[in-house]
Order: C-alpha cells, then sequence, then structure tokens
C-alpha cells in the first residue's frame, strides 16, 4: 500500500502540473509525516519520512522513467491523450491515471478498473481518496 501511496503522490502532484515547490511532503489519513520529493534538473527524488533516498523518477520524451534507491528502473510511465498509463520494468502495463474536466485525477488498475481519485482544492493542496470515496491520506 505505501508504494501506491506516493505512486499517487507522484502522478498526481508531478505529472499533471499541480506541483510548483521544489519539495511536497506527503501525509497519511491521520496527518502523520510519510514521505517527499525533491525537484532535481532531471525530474523527482523520493524520500521516505527519515529523510533516506527511496527512489527517483526521471522524464524522458514520452513521459517518466522511475528507479530504485540504487538507479535501477522499476517501471515507467507514458503521456496519453488524457493523462497516463503505467508500465513495470518488463514494459507491461499495470494501470492508468486519468484527469477529468474539474481536475480531479483517476486511477485504474490495468482491467480498467477504478481504485482511488485525488481531488486538489483552491489552497493548492490534494486529497487522496481510495476508490470508495475514504481518505487516504494527503499533500502539500
Amino acid at each position: 500500500m505505501k508504494k501506491s501511496f506516493y505512486l499517487f503522490l507522484l502522478i498526481s502532484f508531478l505529472f499533471f502540473g499541480a506541483m510548483q515547490a521544489i519539495a511536497i511532503n506527503s501525509y497519511d489519513k491521520y496527518g502523520s509525516k510519510t514521505g517527499s520529493y525533491q525537484k532535481t534538473n532531471y525530474g523527482y527524488t523520493q524520500y521516505d519520512k527519515y529523510g533516506s533516498k527511496t527512489g527517483s523518477y526521471r522524464k524522458t520524451n514520452s513521459g517518466y522513467n522511475k528507479y530504485d534507491k540504487y538507479g535501477s528502473k522499476t517501471g515507467s510511465f507514458r503521456k496519453t491523450s488524457s493523462g497516463y498509463d503505467e508500465y513495470d520494468k518488463y514494459g507491461s502495463k499495470v494501470g492508468s491515471y486519468k484527469e477529468t474536466s474539474n481536475g480531479t485525477v483517476i486511477k485504474y488498475d490495468k482491467y480498467g478498473q477504478r481504485t482511488g481519485s485525488f481531488k486538489k482544492d483552491s489552497m493548492g493542496n490534494i486529497t487522496e481518496y481510495d476508490k470508495y470515496g475514504v481518505k487516504r491520506g494527503s499533500y502539500r
């Protein structure tokens, strides 16, 4: 669950242009910090709540590649007309992210089933919800 939590953060903030700051923090549904992202020259570096590097995301012509803390590629995201498709390190599609007309980002699994969503408020903060509409976390 933590992996997808961070992944949702990346998609909603970075891929859809909501992130304007150099750094952004993620929080669980209780308000406890779970990690952070720092903008770099090539993309973004991901850290856990203790400040240890856990991975990175590098911009490509078609989207982003993701890497673990050792620099090994673990997957990729490719831009589509409505959002991004996600692939594992072998190139198999594992999900997709689509932005609606009101700015909400919807996450789907590889079968096209909705698994969660993100909504941005007027202050630019983003709240993550599961497929039932229950809050999972927030980002600011």
